[in-house]
């Protein structure tokens, strides 16, 4: 069950990168990766931002984290405008974390994993005070399935399962309400993305987290999304609740993408399961 309450609020959001010069002597075109993108994220639901390669998904994302500056647009976050990451408040930048993609690029391969999350709280101390790091370090390790084992332990001794789980501790360790997730399980083999997913899920529910998901996979989003807004080159196509979405597609280009997408029937047991099944 998700709340009706607005935690993210993105309007007008545009935002262009500069293109190739068509000649040497031609000026540089522009491209605009997002296109007046207006968007809200409910607290406590899961939101799939979906869309096929270059449609600006993670353009956005990146905009919400404060990594990418818009032209303009504004995003909210709890009525607070949201700017670049290094002039939001310390509250702000607890607020919104972000899993990304790679786990093998995104962890420092020259640190413990302890010290990897560890770094989050020398940052931001007044979310787990110095002598109480230890005990901290060890109940974000156990969120995410594993043990305080892995902590002594560098990314590279983990496999892609291990470090996603470590990234998404990396994440939790600051008590975020938004959880922004690039293509979190795209880079995983089939059967760990399953777990990911539904470690995922689970933590949405247990910490009460709203959840951005961007992927390009309707797979994974019939599985776990509350609702699908879809992004094609840069605009907003359609927003609606994932039953909706998947039975009765409005958008010619939402039609499109399910008519590519491959069968679920049969699959797996689905990832998003009833409280009681999850606990």
């Amino acid at each position: 069950m998700t709340s009706t309450d607005t935690i993210l609020e993105i309007r007008d959001l545009q935002v262009s990168f500069p293109g190739p010069r068509r000649s040497l002597r031609a000026p540089r075109t522009t491209v605009r990766a997002v296109d007046d993108v207006s968007l809200d994220v409910r607290a406590q639901e899961m939101l799939a931002l979906v869309g096929e390669s270059g449609s600006g998904k993670s353009t956005v994302a990146r905009c919400v984290l404060g990594l990418v500056r818009p032209q303009a647009g504004t995003i909210s976050y709890e009525g607070r405008l949201l700017g670049p990451i290094d002039k939001r408040p310390p509250e702000l930048q607890r607020a919104v974390q972000m899993v990304f993609q790679d786990p093998g690029s995104s962890l420092n391969p020259r640190m413990t994993v302890g010290s990897i999350i560890r770094e989050a709280w020398k940052v931001h101390p007044a979310v787990a005070p110095a002598g109480d790091r230890g005990q901290a370090l060890r109940e974000v390790l156990a969120d995410v399935g594993l043990d305080g084992g892995v902590a002594d332990r560098r990314p590279s001794a983990l496999s892609g399962g291990q470090r996603q789980r470590i990234s998404i501790a990396r994440a939790l360790a600051l008590r975020p309400r938004l959880l922004v997730c690039d293509e979190a399980v795209s880079a995983l083999d089939v059967s760990v993305q399953s777990q990911i997913l539904r470690l995922l899920v689970d933590l949405q529910k247990t910490r009460e987290l709203a959840v951005l998901f961007i992927t390009h996979d309707l797979a994974v989003v019939r599985q776990i999304a509350d609702r699908v807004a879809v992004m094609k080159k840069g605009e907003l196509v359609e927003c609606a609740s994932a039953e909706t979405l998947f039975t009765a597609p409005s958008h010619p280009y939402t039609q499109g993408l399910l008519g590519a997408a491959y069968d679920l029937e049969g699959a797996d047991v689905p990832v998003r399961e009833t409280q009681e099944q999850i606990s």
